[in-house]
């Protein structure tokens, strides 16, 4: 029987890591680009498109006590004769260096001379002449199951462009680190964007694959149409099976507990205080020059992933939160506690109703309204997603 009072909370995530590890492990979790066998004949003599980043690997077999090493999706698909003709890359670029919101551009790949189509440039949507001749896009892209995080909109553009042009969508699923809760407010239509483009929770619960699946279900395409969609399921995966991402998934989610705290921390983005952005604890830390009660301190410098971070070489006061316990539910405490403690006019700013996806939340805390009253809230509209989301689901 272990102790775990005298264990800090640090230790305790660590020790739960490192055992859900385990668990994964004996069980063989694969990637569904892992299980090549089950999609190679589906690509086999075809054309083929392949959206993806850095993310987008399959561990090779290693040797005992060996350092766990990966190749590129691309890479496997073309040592096994898989006629690849362009790469499509989202936010972050196809390795995965570029800035949050910064402009990707076309180019080509340095390593295999693959022409790369940003999506995250002039069109965040395929057009007829990048997928012409193209007879089925492979999309494979580590999600982390937040609505304002990016992917899952690259992922509804590149399906309506193929369901207008009758191509096969081939999704290579993958875990999402954080499908073990569903919380926050629905997005309200009128405040749909990239950051939040349909009627669903900050945080969804479900993996790439079957978000995939919803958007094609619950006619969200432009017109109606349908994507002709397959999923590559994960192998022994539930939504409670804890997954440790190999490789960071964009330049600002360096490790596990910032990417449990992302979705928590990312109001931020919409407010005058830091998430961390310029430091090395992105989004396990937040802070700003007007929060002067916090004893905490940081100085954002530029870095990977955040050129001119905000508050670039000013020091911030806040909270640090890498000793916090991994979280099961959306966390408000931190917004709720940095516009009490804010001692600027302006704390809000237009970015945030977009975030959140609806006017309500930044008024509930403008009001003063305490986070269980919030939360309370949220419940009708949960309730009737869950329902939507039930007829989508793969795993448990």
């Amino acid at each position: 029987m272990i102790d775990f009072k005298p264990l800090k909370s640090t230790y305790l995530f660590l020790f739960l890591v490192l055992n859900f590890q385990v668990i994964s492990f004996a069980q063989k979790l694969k990637p569904g680009a892992e299980r090549t066998a089950v999609y190679l004949k589906l690509l086999k003599g075809k054309q083929v498109a392949v959206v993806a980043n850095q993310t987008s690997v399959l561990e090779k077999k290693a040797r005992s006590n060996s350092k766990r090493t990966f190749t590129h999706v691309v890479d496997s698909l073309l040592s096994l004769q898989i006629h690849i003709k362009k790469v499509f890359a989202p936010e972050h670029g196809f390795r995965g260096k570029a800035d949050a919101g910064e402009i990707i551009k076309d180019g080509f790949d340095t390593k295999t001379g693959l022409p790369i189509v940003s999506l995250y440039g002039k069109n965040k949507k395929p057009s007829a002449g990048h997928l012409k001749g193209i007879d089925v896009v492979v999309f494979d892209i580590q999600d982390v199951g937040a609505r304002f995080y990016t992917y899952i909109s690259s992922l509804h553009y590149v399906m309506e462009a193929c369901a207008e042009l009758n191509i096969p969508v081939l999704i290579l699923d993958r875990p999402n680190p954080n499908a073990h809760y569903i919380d926050g407010p629905i997005l309200k239509m009128k405040h749909s964007s990239f950051v939040g483009m349909h009627k669903v929770p900050i945080v969804y619960g479900m993996t790439i694959g079957e978000y995939g699946q919803m958007i094609n279900g619950e006619n969200w395409l432009k017109n109606g149409v349908k994507c002709d969609l397959t999923v590559i399921p994960i192998e022994n995966y539930t939504h409670q099976t804890f997954y440790s991402l190999p490789i960071k998934p964009s330049p600002n989610l360096p490790n596990d507990i910032s990417i449990n705290l992302y979705p928590s921390l990312c109001f931020f983005e919409g407010t005058n205080v830091s998430a961390g952005r310029g430091t090395a604890m992105q989004f396990q830390i937040y802070g700003s020059p007007f929060l002067t009660k916090n004893a905490f301190s940081f100085k954002p410098q530029a870095n990977e992933g955040a050129k001119y971070p905000k508050y670039k070489n000013k020091i911030c006061f806040g909270e640090d939160l890498r000793t916090t316990e991994r979280l099961n539910k959306l966390d408000l405490s931190f917004l709720i506690k940095a516009y009490k403690q804010n001692s600027s006019k302006a704390f809000f700013n237009s970015f945030f109703t977009k975030l959140a996806g609806t006017e309500k939340l930044q008024q509930q805390v403008e009001n003063g309204l305490s986070e269980k009253r919030i939360r309370n809230s949220w419940r009708k509209g949960l309730s009737t997603f869950k329902k939507t989301r039930s007829k989508y689901l793969i795993y448990k």
